[in-house]
């Protein structure tokens, strides 16, 4: 596969049209055991906390935003094409989403990753899963990788900005 180079890459909010070709984008590490699977019910009930990237009339990447409460939300479902990856395109992504997180008011926003140097870059800091209860209670208990995670939780805190 060639590598594409996205010169004039759009990063927006989804329309409800397109929510199967953002959750193609990781459909293949949701095969590998990579990624939980989401559906499109899922997506569409809360599409306004999702952003999209496009590149030619084409969906390359995504991210999401997960509310736990009124502080702490996640950045989770981060994805780019892969023949899109190496350009900054997550990069622009999280912060995009840690945009969406200051302008919905939230304080803090956690993730659970594999690829913490990515995260780190944007001035995530490595912090532990169990300090966080709203997220261990709704997503981490019924996880069907609970008890094999290999994620590294990081925590950026948008508070310390104003």
């Amino acid at each position: 596969m060639n590598a594409q180079v996205a010169v004039n890459v759009t990063l927006r909010r989804p329309h409800p049209h397109e929510v199967e070709p953002l959750l193609a984008l990781f459909e293949a590490e949701v095969r590998a055991g990579l990624m939980l699977p989401r559906t499109v019910e899922s997506v569409l009930c809360c599409l306004e906390s999702w952003l999209i990237a496009e590149a030619g009339g084409e969906v390359i990447g995504c991210v999401s935003l997960v509310r736990y409460s009124d502080a702490l939300c996640e950045v989770r479902s981060l994805a780019v094409r892969p023949d899109f990856r190496g350009q900054g395109i997550a990069s622009r992504l999280v912060r995009a989403a840690l945009e969406l997180a200051r302008e919905q008011g939230y304080r803090r926003v956690l993730t659970l990753t594999r690829a913490p140097r990515l995260f780190t870059k944007l001035g995530f800091r490595l912090d532990v899963v169990t300090n966080f209860p709203e997220k261990v209670w709704k997503d981490c208990a019924p996880c069907p990788f609970k008890d094999a995670c290999d994620e590294v939780a990081l925590l950026y805190t948008l508070e310390e900005e104003r």
